[in-house]
Protein backbone atom coordinates (compact mmCIF):
# COMPACT_ATOMS: atom_id res chain seq x y z
CA UNK A 1 0.00 0.00 0.00
CA UNK A 2 1.42 3.96 -0.82
CA UNK A 3 0.81 5.80 2.37
CA UNK A 4 2.78 7.37 4.80
CA UNK A 5 3.05 7.50 8.92
CA UNK A 6 2.33 10.48 10.81
CA UNK A 7 4.99 12.09 12.52
CA UNK A 8 6.10 15.84 14.34
CA UNK A 9 8.79 17.56 12.64
CA UNK A 10 9.83 18.44 16.47
CA UNK A 11 10.95 14.66 17.11
CA UNK A 12 14.25 13.51 16.64
CA UNK A 13 15.39 11.20 13.94
CA UNK A 14 15.05 8.23 16.44
CA UNK A 15 11.70 8.98 17.68
CA UNK A 16 10.65 9.08 14.37
CA UNK A 17 12.20 5.95 13.61
CA UNK A 18 10.14 4.48 16.84
CA UNK A 19 7.13 5.40 15.81
CA UNK A 20 7.39 4.25 12.49
CA UNK A 21 7.91 0.76 14.25
CA UNK A 22 4.83 1.44 16.26
CA UNK A 23 2.60 2.03 13.35
CA UNK A 24 4.29 -0.74 11.34
CA UNK A 25 3.45 -3.28 14.16
CA UNK A 26 0.04 -1.81 13.49
CA UNK A 27 0.15 -2.27 10.21
CA UNK A 28 1.52 -6.12 10.63
CA UNK A 29 -1.70 -6.73 13.04
CA UNK A 30 -3.93 -6.58 10.16
CA UNK A 31 -2.19 -8.40 7.44
CA UNK A 32 -0.43 -10.99 9.17
CA UNK A 33 -1.10 -11.11 12.64
CA UNK A 34 1.65 -9.55 15.62
CA UNK A 35 2.64 -10.88 19.07
CA UNK A 36 0.58 -9.05 22.03
CA UNK A 37 3.41 -8.41 23.52
CA UNK A 38 5.83 -7.14 21.50
CA UNK A 39 3.00 -4.56 20.10
CA UNK A 40 2.37 -3.38 23.52
CA UNK A 41 6.35 -2.82 24.06
CA UNK A 42 6.40 -0.81 20.48
CA UNK A 43 2.99 0.93 22.01
CA UNK A 44 4.70 1.81 25.47
CA UNK A 45 7.85 3.32 23.53
CA UNK A 46 5.41 5.47 21.11
CA UNK A 47 3.66 6.72 24.27
CA UNK A 48 6.85 7.90 25.73
CA UNK A 49 7.34 9.99 22.38
CA UNK A 50 3.68 10.53 22.64
CA UNK A 51 2.08 10.76 25.77
CA UNK A 52 -0.88 12.99 25.81
CA UNK A 53 -3.89 11.03 24.31
CA UNK A 54 -5.53 13.68 22.00
CA UNK A 55 -1.73 13.52 20.45
CA UNK A 56 -2.21 10.04 20.25
CA UNK A 57 -5.91 10.43 18.48
CA UNK A 58 -4.18 13.00 16.16
CA UNK A 59 -1.83 10.68 15.03
CA UNK A 60 -3.95 7.51 15.20
CA UNK A 61 -6.47 9.54 12.89
CA UNK A 62 -3.99 10.80 10.75
CA UNK A 63 -2.61 6.80 10.01
CA UNK A 64 -6.25 5.41 9.72
CA UNK A 65 -6.93 7.80 7.59
CA UNK A 66 -3.90 6.59 5.10
CA UNK A 67 -4.29 3.08 5.99
CA UNK A 68 -7.04 2.68 6.98
CA UNK A 69 -6.06 0.58 9.72
CA UNK A 70 -7.17 1.65 13.11
CA UNK A 71 -4.56 2.32 16.09
CA UNK A 72 -7.35 2.49 18.51
CA UNK A 73 -8.82 -1.01 17.59
CA UNK A 74 -5.96 -2.51 17.37
CA UNK A 75 -4.44 -1.37 20.86
CA UNK A 76 -7.86 -2.17 22.50
CA UNK A 77 -7.81 -5.24 21.03
CA UNK A 78 -4.17 -6.40 22.45
CA UNK A 79 -5.16 -4.89 26.25
CA UNK A 80 -8.05 -7.28 26.29
CA UNK A 81 -5.83 -10.49 25.01
CA UNK A 82 -4.03 -12.39 27.16
CA UNK A 83 -0.04 -12.35 27.00
CA UNK A 84 1.82 -14.29 24.32
CA UNK A 85 -1.37 -14.28 22.00
CA UNK A 86 -1.16 -13.87 18.48
CA UNK A 87 -3.27 -10.12 17.27
CA UNK A 88 -4.88 -10.64 14.17
CA UNK A 89 -7.29 -7.77 13.22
Amino acid sequence: MEYSYPFSIDWTQDEIVTVIQFFQKIEQAYEKGVDRDDLLDEYRKFKKIVPAKSDEKKFGKEFEDSSGYSLYRTIKKAKGTSSNQLIKM
